[in-house]
């Protein structure tokens, strides 16, 4: 069915709510289906398993659902659900998603004070079975789920939850006399398109090539596989009529052709696109790496200014009041008596209380505005904020801010520390707030050139209400370089043949690449300027040598890079934060802030910057320079001396170059050479 409220061909009647299912098990008096079938950090629930995905657990894989499933979750409990406060997060995952409400709120979760305990046991994130073709691993059956049985009476090992086929025989040549229970496996073929859409493989109209079996109307299919890890090379066997195919047929662009149209299915919304979707499909694997690709943004939270506060403020009491805010805007005594014990405006006097609930009332953008708004936006916006407070010059030795959760603390240069180094600060508390606003598949969000249209959504609802997002607290070391050296450096290294090459190689990475979307974009727009390769591969040799002493692994340790030159309203940027952070204690350990010590500070440098002199690949790695018809985005860098974890990185071990830090042989571009 579909509503005006939704965008989707929907059927509520089979929504998925496994605690529901729960109940109506219990009332049968079932002790089966139990709902909680495996766990994840909430880390990993946002950036590699979140709605839309696919988790493997032991047994088989799931998808998690979208949001408007979680709220059955929710409203399960009679208090509201808890938020997140990140305004300037917030803000911009509005605009991201075209919703002037949407609130930031943490996974359902509850942690248990006793290990045993049930509390909690009513919050959890819904998911389905997917995909729901299965095969059997005795004797190759291939079916949908409800052919095989499903086993889950622990309460304790939810890892031995499985799928079964009650009666497997075996296969042909090797049959046993009595039937046995044999685990089922997913099917691991899907089909998959560049918006988003997702969908179970057709494979009895694969096997019958796009038509009906001529035997049987519901014939039984077999998937034989015997060579194992080496792409599609299964092979589909109709028991009823006897026909064949492989699936490698349906492999590379030769198979794209033979592939059938996208049906603009989103199974994480069991829902359809209402007006079908045009696309060519793909061939995908369950475990492919380009299935699901995050949208996120993030912040470390700064202390707000008071035109932060104030929008703030108006905005809690638009959401607060709903529709009565219009209907009393004019009675400031009322607006005061529903807001009490929600927002608390008891000390604003009576002229500032009617400027907020001016603002709150502000008519929204238009729709035209909101498409400007994202056509122009750039990500770079919500580092500004944050590099801004970094510079300022606060009284004392240390700042706090008990709202923000940031802690700073001011530290002298050592004499010898590299006089490229302006600014030395300790990062002792800290807090980053980061949300989910969409996924892509096929090619990564920063891969796009069209992001509205390839963001796949999260809820059925065009205005989500709500998104999900994480917490983390932690410590950092934050470096301000000489932004004068830096320009000076920059514009010598703009005229080199060095950073030319670096230029085309990009360019044909883009053109080769990045997605059919992205033809109109122009390649150099896309490309980080030499100031942020140059800030990028410092931070990465400050994180392996920060890693051997701080007591945190080097895939523990991430990095945050302000490096942009001056533009309409903004200020160049020349540095970078070395953090850790995490959901519990293990990013307050403070073994990383003691390292801004003048004295040690000023050792692991140097000695970041003497190993970032060599490397066991030279003289290959250090003379690399990306040639035609090459389009790597990266010079003298490789895992032996420069390149991170995809956990440190935040540019997938792209711009990186030893060369603009230090002077290797053969060229004398280095910014750390300078004299």
């Amino acid at each position: 069915m579909t509503t005006d409220a939704t965008r989707f061909v929907y059927d509520a009647v089979n929504a998925v709510d496994p605690l529901g299912d729960l109940e109506k098990e219990a009332e049968k008096a079932t002790k089966h289906n139990r709902a909680k079938v495996g766990s994840g950090r909430p880390s990993s629930l946002l950036y590699t398993y979140g709605p839309g995905s696919i988790m493997d657990l032991p047994q088989f894989t799931i998808m998690p659902t979208g949001l408007d499933d979680w709220d059955r979750i929710w409203r399960r409990r009679d208090s509201l659900p808890p938020q997140i406060h990140a305004p300037r997060l917030r803000d911009v995952v509005r605009k991201l998603l075209r919703s002037r409400d949407v609130q930031l709120r943490p996974h359902p979760w509850q942690p248990k004070k006793i290990s045993l305990s049930t509390e909690g046991n009513d919050l959890g994130v819904p998911a389905r079975v997917f995909p729901q073709w299965l095969r059997c691993t005795g004797c190759d059956m291939l079916g949908l789920i409800s052919q095989f049985d499903y086993r889950n009476t622990h309460p304790f090992r939810t890892d031995l939850a499985s799928f079964e086929h009650a009666k497997c025989t075996g296969r042909a040549g090797n049959r046993t006399r009595k039937a046995a229970r044999r685990p089922a496996v997913p099917a691991r073929y899907l089909l998959a398109c560049v918006d988003g859409h997702l969908d179970e493989f057709p494979y009895e109209l694969w096997v019958h090539r796009g038509q009906p079996c001529g035997v049987a109307s519901n014939p039984a299919l077999k998937m034989v596989d015997r060579t194992a890890g080496k792409g599609a090379s299964a092979v589909i066997h109709c028991a009823a009529c006897d026909m064949r195919r492989p699936m490698n047929e349906a492999q590379g662009e030769a198979g794209k052709d033979k592939l059938p149209r996208c049906r603009g299915r989103h199974p994480h919304l069991d829902g359809f696109e209402p007006r079908g979707c045009k696309n060519t499909t793909r061939l995908m694997l369950v475990g492919a790496s380009n299935l699901w690709f995050p949208a996120t943004q993030s912040i470390i939270v700064m202390p707000e200014s008071q035109q932060e506060q104030a929008s703030d403020l108006a905005d809690r009491i638009r959401t607060t009041l709903g529709d009565k805010l219009a209907k009393y805007r004019n009675n400031l005594d009322m607006i005061r008596d529903l807001l009490e014990d929600r927002v608390d405006v008891s000390e604003l006097a009576d002229h500032e209380l009617e400027d907020a609930v001016a603002a709150a009332t502000a008519p929204p953008a238009t729709p035209e505005e909101q498409e400007e708004e994202m056509r122009t936006w750039d990500p770079v916006e919500l580092l500004v904020p944050e590099w801004r407070y970094l510079l300022k010059d606060f009284l004392g030795t240390r700042a706090e801010d008990e709202r923000s959760g940031l802690t700073l603390a001011k530290r002298e240069r050592d004499p010898a520390l590299q006089p490229e180094i302006k600014r030395v600060l300790a990062v002792e508390r800290l807090r980053k707030v980061n949300a989910l606003f969409g996924f892509t598949r096929i090619d990564d969000m920063d891969r796009v050139g069209d992001l509205p249209r390839r963001l796949a959504p999260l809820t059925r609802d065009p205005r989500p209400a709500w998104t999900v997002a994480t917490e983390d607290r932690g410590e950092g070391i934050f470096l301000q370089l000489d932004e004068d050296s830096v320009a000076s450096w920059e514009e010598r290294i703009e005229l080199t043949d060095l950073w030319k090459a670096h230029r085309e190689a990009h360019r044909r990475n883009f053109r080769r690449r990045f997605s059919e979307t992205a033809a109109a974009v122009n390649p150099d727009t896309r490309l980080k300027p030499p100031r942020y390769w140059l800030v990028h591969t410092f931070a990465h040799v400050l994180i392996r040598e920060l890693a051997i002493t701080c007591g945190y692994s080097a895939a523990s340790l991430s990095e945050r890079l302000y490096a942009w030159p001056a533009a309409d309203g903004r200020d160049p940027a020349a540095g970078l934060l070395i953090c850790t952070t995490a959901s519990d204690s293990d990013g307050t350990l403070g073994g990383l802030v003691q390292l801004s010590d003048p004295i040690r500070l000023q050792r692991v440098v140097a000695n970041a910057l003497e190993k970032a002199n060599r490397c066991s690949s030279d003289p290959t790695c250090s003379m690399r320079t990306p040639q035609d018809p090459e389009d790597f985005l990266h010079g003298a860098a490789c895992h032996c001396c420069v390149m991170a974890s995809e956990t440190s990185c935040e540019r997938a071990n792209r711009f990186l170059d030893r060369r603009f830090l230090l002077d290797l042989p053969g060229s004398n571009v280095g910014y750390f050479s300078r004299g």
